[in-house]
Order: structure tokens, then sequence, then C-alpha cells
């Protein structure tokens, strides 16, 4: 998981964090999976770009990219971000790599305008890579639940953790019927 903050476990113990919680929902179902956590807390769509090379040195077989949520929050242009995750997205098909997109939105602050061009450059990366699993909002029925929040209102908390497996379950699936046998 090539991410974030939220893929990093922040405020939270390794084990309840994303990584760890997806590979034992995809253990428990008979999947023998290791999920690798490549998040950085802070990182940009830039920042997931520049160590890419680095996150790939455990050779996955497939990868989640889950970036896009700090430039919102700095507000980033959103060209920006879709350049960044075009070339990410391009590196990883250039190997071979399956990847699932998961799409993020912008705070509501920095208004209207900026959040629909924020949200469309997922959905416009997703239309231009059909191979690419896409997953339109990792936080989805999280965000904004302040039950599912740490007190931050931004990162999930463990029961946010499990909802988030637990929506992205079927995506994830996907994305590993993509995996060709070694």
């Amino acid at each position: 998981m090539l991410g974030d903050s939220i893929t990093a476990a922040y405020g939270l113990s390794r084990e309840q964090g994303l990584p760890a919680r997806l590979e034992e929902a995809l253990r428990a179902g008979g999947r023998a999976v290791t999920v690798i956590d490549a998040g950085v807390s802070g990182d940009t769509t830039a920042g997931g770009r520049a160590r890419l090379e680095w996150s790939l040195a455990e050779r996955p077989d497939a990868v989640i990219v889950a970036l896009g949520g700090n430039d919102g929050l700095r507000g980033v242009e959103p060209r920006n971000s879709e350049a960044n995750l075009r070339a990410i997205l391009a590196a990883l098909k250039a190997r071979g790599i399956p990847t699932l997109l998961a799409g993020m939105l912008a705070p509501p602050n920095l208004g209207a305008d900026y959040g629909r061009e924020f949200a469309k450059v997922f959905g416009d990366i997703a239309r231009d890579n059909p191979e690419v699993v896409f997953y339109p909002f990792l936080l989805e029925g999280v965000a904004g639940e302040a039950a599912l929040n740490q007190p931050d209102r931004i990162h999930p908390n463990p029961q946010g953790v499990d909802e988030m497996v637990r929506r992205m379950m079927p995506a994830v699936e996907t994305l590993l019927s993509k995996v060709r046998p070694a």
C-alpha cells in the first residue's frame, strides 16, 4: 500500500492500521498474502512518486495507491496531483504490476470548485486506465463519522479502519484476481 498517514496507521498501533487489518481480513478469507505498508505520514502524491522505486524494492505482486489526501488538505493544484498519480500508475503498468487506485476527496473548506476539480482527477485517471481497479473514495463510510475517527476527525480509529477494510474488500479481491501466479 503506497500511501500516507491513513496507510501508515497514524495514531494507531501498526496492528490496528489499514495494511495489517486488510492483510488479516484477506488471510481470514483464505488468501495467503502479505500487505506491505509503504505509507508515510504527511506524504503527497509528489512524495509517493519520488519514493516509488524504493517502495517497490520488496517486489510486490500488486499495489494499492492510496495518495492524495494531503494534496487536498494543502490545496495542491489538482493538475499537479493528477500528473503525479499518472506517473505512478504508468511506472507500475510498465512493470506489469496490477494496481488499485483509491480515490480521495478534498476537504470542503477549500470550496466547491476545488473539490469538484480534485475529485475529477481520480475519475479521469480511472477512465483513462481501465486496467486499474478503481475504488472511488478510500474513506467511504468513515469520513465525517465521529464514531469512526480519531479526535482529529481526519484519521480513522480502529473501528473506522475495520469499516474501510469491509468496504474496500471487493475491490481488493478484484485486484488480487489480476495477479499472475509466480
